[in-house]
């Protein structure tokens, strides 16, 4: 058991955190939450040792194995991949040596002495087997495969992947060797819909200590059973899911608002009676004795509630035709490897549409073929009339200048000057505000950057937004308002993906790309962006029995999750039929008969899906009532 107490943090003036205390160790499977330099991974870094706190003290015993995944790595491996995840399995390793070394002197040994190694040699093996020696290269194999490795791949050098695939490497070196505690920093910025689930599938019978910071709320409900968060510099610790957090939290708060206006009433009282009472010498004694107690009085602090004072303003954009983007038998590689082949699906005005799959099966190179930066080997893609496009891709945040400020970094958009906006508005929107504008970019935390390239990237109105892993290095409560902005967002929206939440919340339709080709789904399907793992999916029993059980513990969560979904779709759908329903009540709308024509024909389509939307939801609930009830 790893046991901290007193853990503070400052960095100049500003105090990360204060009197931090907790515990980890075997069974406690903990996500430490908070918004955006609150100092989330100072912590995890103290706590692993690779910073001092300037107070406090942890305790933990001599042998206990700590193991860390930080968010970026320093350095690369020239081993092989098989290799390096091999070399995790330190206590394995050693005894193979060990049992090397016996076996060449067996060799020559005689009399007593080889009595002596045959023994040695025995006790050796005995304990190699104990500990999964025979087993240890399948094992690396497995996690590979669950990473998202193809077979061919884990004879390929380290240095010669990506940092995303280095990561993943990184990750199953970890899993490998099995430390006392595990602790990972948002462990999935780097995997794919089917990586996330495998690993969360994974972690969710981890047996020792976990403390993990993720963004994603899927996970976090899967892995965790306690949660810490960070804020106001205090750690408070929650039992239960994320969703018993929310609500937990929010009970805290209200509790803490009342306390501190019943603290607020009795303080004013006690300085009415002090300034009341303070020259009168028959009250001498009461006096003093109040102006000692507000002296030692510790004021009740209200922690801040989840505002991560952004606001993700999207310009609005020209209306673009009905379809956007037309995909008809379209092929597409590089060289000579074909990489997407025969693909046909339309993307409409107003849809938001994810794009999910593993890593490497094609998902850059189809927004590069809607882009138009890549060229189709066979087919035939149509572009919509005023169709503009922005695309935000997930390493944009990396090459930001370090040496700009936030200002001087937003105004290298071109002609951003002369929109008409005003950018330190703009700026505020995204969270900066003040003299946050002057900060370098160099010394903004990994989330603001990211905040930052995503300003650039929508500064300029347009009409298709492509948005590649735009909640990496996000905290949580900006993940929410970028849920919110991309479900109120009046454009088209493709959206590149790990967040199965967000997915869920926000996406109309699937586009799932597997295999070289893509398939259109309808909806969201639950079994497409939460897949069983791969160890089941191999059609044996056990894989099915455990997939029925893992549906049906899910089943309930997810009609819910689709319930707040279709409301929020059908109060909006509302909130627009009564719009437009107003401007049909201006008695100036029939002098012009082609407009009011039009505005007709809008408000029916509006109340059509607003009825759809209706008994959609009724549909829904009944479901869900008959789910829980049966």
């Amino acid at each position: 058991m790893l046991t901290a107490s007193g853990l503070t943090k400052s960095f100049g003036p500003r105090t990360l955190f204060k009197n931090v205390s907790l515990q980890l160790g075997s069974g406690r499977r903990v996500a430490l939450i908070g918004s955006n330099g609150t100092g989330k991974t100072t912590l995890l870094e103290i706590l692993t040792g690779l910073q001092e706190a300037d107070a406090g003290e942890i305790h933990k015993p001599q042998e206990m194995r700590i193991g860390y995944l930080p968010q970026e790595l320093k350095s690369t491996q020239s081993k092989s991949v098989l290799e390096e995840v091999l070399s995790g399995a330190e206590d394995i390793n050693q005894l193979a040596i060990q049992i090397k070394k016996l076996s060449a002197e067996l060799e020559d040994s005689t009399g007593n002495q080889k009595a002596d190694l045959i023994s040695r040699f025995g006790e050796a093996q005995s304990r190699f087997e104990q500990i999964g020696g025979y087993a240890i290269e399948a094992e690396a194999h497995r996690l590979l495969s669950g990473l998202g490795f193809n077979s061919q791949d884990h004879n390929r050098f380290v240095n010669q992947l990506s940092g995303g695939w280095q990561m993943r490497v990184a990750l199953a070196r970890l899993l490998l060797s099995k430390p006392d505690l595990l602790i990972l920093d948002e462990p999935t910025n780097h995997l794919d819909v089917d990586s996330v689930t495998w690993l969360e599938s994974y972690l969710e019978k981890w047996h020792n200590g976990l403390l993990f910071v993720s963004h994603d709320r899927d996970f976090i409900d899967g892995i965790a059973n306690k949660i810490i968060e960070l804020s106001s510099g205090r750690a408070t610790e929650y039992s239960g899911s994320f969703a018993e957090f929310v609500v937990s939290r929010e009970e805290r708060i209200n509790q803490q608002k009342a306390l501190a206006s019943h603290q607020a009433k009795e303080i004013s009282d006690t300085e009415r009676f002090i300034e009341r009472f303070r020259y009168k010498a028959t009250k001498a004694k009461q006096v003093q004795s109040r102006i000692k107690a507000l002296e030692k009085l510790e004021k009740i602090v209200i922690e801040k509630e989840n505002d991560p004072k952004t606001n993700f303003d999207f310009p609005e954009p020209r209306r673009s035709s009905r379809v956007v983007v037309e995909f008809e038998k379209v092929s597409a590689g590089y060289e000579k490897e074909t990489i997407l082949d025969g693909l046909t699906f339309t993307i409409e005005r107003g849809k938001t549409v994810a794009v999910v799959g593993p890593n490497g099966a094609g998902k850059t190179t189809l927004v590069r073929l809607i882009t138009g930066e890549l060229k189709q080997t066979d087919g035939k893609i149509f572009r919509g009339k005023n169709v503009d496009m922005s695309w935000f891709d997930q390493l944009q945040a990396k090459v930001l200048d370090p040496k700009k400020t936030v200002l001087e970094e937003l105004r290298t958009i071109p002609k951003i000057e002369d929109s008409g906006r005003n950018i330190r508005t703009y700026l505020a929107s995204f969270g900066f505000r003040g003299d946050l504008v002057d900060s370098l970019v160099s010394d903004l935390s990994g989330g603001e950057q990211t905040r930052l390239a995503l300003a650039k990237a929508l500064c300029i109105p347009v009409n298709l937004l492509i948005l590649d892993e735009p909640t990496n290095h996000l905290d949580l409560p900006s993940c929410d308002v970028l849920e919110d902005a991309i479900s109120a967002y009046p454009g088209t929206v493709v959206l590149i993906t790990h967040d199965r939440h967000l997915i869920r919340s926000v996406a109309d339709n699937l586009l799932e790309v597997r295999d070289s080709k893509a398939t259109w789904h309808i909806g969201v399907p639950d079994r497409i962006i939460n897949p069983a793992p791969k160890e089941l999916r191999s059609g044996t029993a056990t894989g099915n029995l455990q997939t029925k059980a893992k549906q049906s513990k899910d089943e309930n969560r997810e009609l819910r999750r689709e319930l707040t979904k279709i409301e929020k779709k059908w109060e909006k759908a509302e909130a627009s039929l009564l719009e437009i329903q107003e401007k049909l009540n201006e008695p100036e709308l029939f002098k012009n008969p082609k407009e009011a024509e039009s505005l007709v024909s809008e408000y029916e389509t509006a109340k059509d899906k607003a009825s759809e939307l209706m008994k959609l939801w009724e549909s829904l609930e009944e479901k869900l009532r008959n789910e829980e009830n049966s």
